[in-house]
């Protein structure tokens, strides 16, 4: 699949990139190749490959919940750069 200069340009434009003519033309000889590469795999037979969801085997990796002591209130505000009356002062995202 060969991709064109303008085709190239309108995704860079999307993705609020400024590209000189030298990296469009660059970039849609790199684009089109790699498109190449994808459409050879889709004549890849997989038929007879069981589908997979997941290509490593899955565990859970929590660790268990276990009561221990918090911080406390002093140290946590200890590098706040807004707080009062023992609490951390943000700005107001909502306003009414």
């Amino acid at each position: 699949m060969r991709l064109t200069i303008d085709e190239v340009r309108h995704v860079a434009e999307l993705a609020k990139l400024r590209l000189s003519e030298a990296e469009l033309a660059l970039y849609a000889e790199q684009l089109s190749a790699i498109l190449d590469h994808a459409e050879s795999l889709q004549q890849v037979d997989t038929s007879q490959v069981a589908p997979t969801p997941y290509v490593l085997p899955l565990y859970n990796v929590m660790a268990d919940d276990a009561p221990a002591p918090s911080l406390d209130n002093a140290v946590a505000l200890a590098n706040a750069p807004d707080k009062a009356d023992g609490f951390f002062r943000v700005r107001a995202v909502f306003e009414e």
